[in-house]
């Protein structure tokens, strides 16, 4: 998508050639008319899928999945990285593994709002490694639901994630593929 990577070439910033900040437009403070247009280009892309709910991981991925879930007309759901003193049973659990933070967190997603009758569209903000949307995938498995397709807005195409997904019979659709990066420098495919 032609709009976010102009975007990202103006405000986004490489620090070295695995970390891209964003965090003007996307993961600190948002461009909401930035992620209106992203959310309408996966709304498309995904149109006939039977999408009944859109997930997403807390937190950077929650504005495009919110205005996607907008776009498509079907509840969206976050996974929640923290313990909650509210959703204490009931729940599916995995632990997944953080390329950016460099730790391991607990992804945490309840029963009472996935069942086997969904079919679910991951929306996230970057696809690195594929550790967090497999983590998102072994959640919906666990409750028999459809993984229906994944959006991505930034994909690092030179880190492994999207063959990880598409090896494990996924569609990936990312809207800004990142062919390289080295410090101020981000080339696209």
């Amino acid at each position: 998508m032609r709009l976010l990577e102009e975007k990202i070439l103006s405000d986004g910033r490489a620090i070295n050639e695995d970390i891209l900040r964003v965090d003007t437009f996307i993961n600190h403070q948002v461009d909401p008319l930035l992620m209106s247009r992203c959310a309408r280009e996966f709304a498309v892309h995904f149109k006939g899928k039977g999408i009944t709910k859109i997930v997403t991981i807390e937190s950077s991925g929650i504005a495009p999945a919110l205005l996607t879930s907008l776009e498509m007309n079907v509840p969206m759901v976050i996974l929640k990285k923290q313990p909650s003193k509210v959703l204490n049973d009931d729940l599916y659990q995995t632990m997944v593994a953080s390329f950016t933070k460099g730790t391991n967190y607990e992804l945490t997603l309840s029963k009472e709002v996935i069942s086997e009758n969904d079919h679910v569209l991951i929306i996230d903000d970057f696809l690195a490694n594929g550790e967090a949307v497999t983590g998102a995938v072994r959640l919906l498995r666990m409750a028999h639901a459809t993984v229906a397709g994944i959006g991505i807005l930034i994909e690092k195409a030179f880190q492994p994630g999207r063959e990880k997904l598409e090896d494990a019979g996924f569609e990936v659709y990312s809207l800004a593929r990142i062919g390289s990066m080295s410090k101020d420098q981000i080339s696209f495919i």
